[in-house]
């Protein structure tokens, strides 16, 4: 089984996302991070889709979804939040599980806390939380601003090797699937990452999106949060705090990975599949 490509017009803007299990009731939204894909997804929404339909679409700006041209105002939690709304609704989810990666899972919590509110069933973080660390936000800005080109698609394939290494382990089938699913070929011919780079914009004009413990402690769901062990975004004191404040998440560490685990493993489905099937607070 694959996914299959599907574009939808959400707030005036073509959104494309991969859908999987089409057949099944119970819905999954599985949302990637902040300068990838939906076809980071491909891998767990695989294993879910058994069990689940799974929709994973592609942020505005990121993979074959249009590119704002109003980067300043779009490219931020709450308009994403409002094009998850019209995708919900176009797509008829009354309820649904929400997968999010990185700012997926913020985008999950705006969400969560709002425009779906009490249509989200079930939340599971992957590395994300309500506050996140200065000096990794620096780190993936300094990045993802700023997109290296190459003369190949293998020089572009070591350069993702590099800076998402913290992912943990994927094979090297997995490492080309990643890179060629999220290369697009610049007018002089050399390659870059697929996606607008005015996306960094939500970091200057909306300075404080990542610090979401209003949203959070306004939560009443059943959270699981995905947290790699050497992490320097979701810092040990936020996922501490996450246990304790708002919907009491269950935080579990991800050895061996850091920003953020790749979704990509036995024990990783594990881990989600367990939380989803569960009935009551999972």
């Amino acid at each position: 089984m694959s996914g299959v490509s599907q574009y939808m017009v959400c707030e005036g803007r073509e959104i494309h996302y991969t859908e999987w299990g089409a057949a099944h009731d119970e819905t999954v939204i599985a949302w990637h991070g902040l300068a990838r894909t939906c076809r980071d997804m491909d891998d767990i929404a695989l294993h879910l889709s058994q069990r689940y339909r799974v929709v994973c679409p592609d942020t505005i700006g990121r993979g074959l979804s249009q590119w704002s041209p109003e980067p300043a105002r779009e490219y931020c939690l709450a308009f994403y939040a409002q094009l998850a709304l019209s995708l919900a609704n176009q797509l008829g989810l009354d309820q649904m599980h929400w997968l999010g990666t990185s700012m997926g899972g913020a985008i999950g919590t705006v969400a969560a806390a709002g425009a779906l509110r009490g249509r989200i069933r079930k939340l599971v973080l992957n590395d994300n939380g309500p506050q996140l660390a200065d000096a990794a936000i620096a780190r993936i800005r300094s990045y993802a601003g700023s997109p290296p080109a190459f003369a190949t698609v293998s020089e572009l394939e070591q350069y993702f090797r590099t800076i998402y290494k913290p992912y943990g382990w994927l094979s090297d089938a997995q490492w080309r699937r990643l890179t060629e699913t999220s290369t697009r070929r610049l007018p002089d011919g050399r390659v870059t990452p697929h996606y607008d780079p005015a996306m960094v914009m939500q970091f200057t004009h909306h300075a404080d999106d990542y610090l979401r413990w209003d949203e959070w402690d306004s939560l009443d769901l059943p959270v699981l949060c995905l947290r790699g062990e050497n992490s320097d975004l979701l810092l040990p004191e936020a996922a501490d705090q996450m246990r304790q404040r708002g919907p009491r998440a269950v935080v579990v560490e991800i050895a061996s990975c850091g920003h953020a685990p790749a979704l990509n493993t036995p024990a990783q489905y594990a881990l989600v599949e367990r939380f989803l099937n569960a009935d009551g607070a999972g």
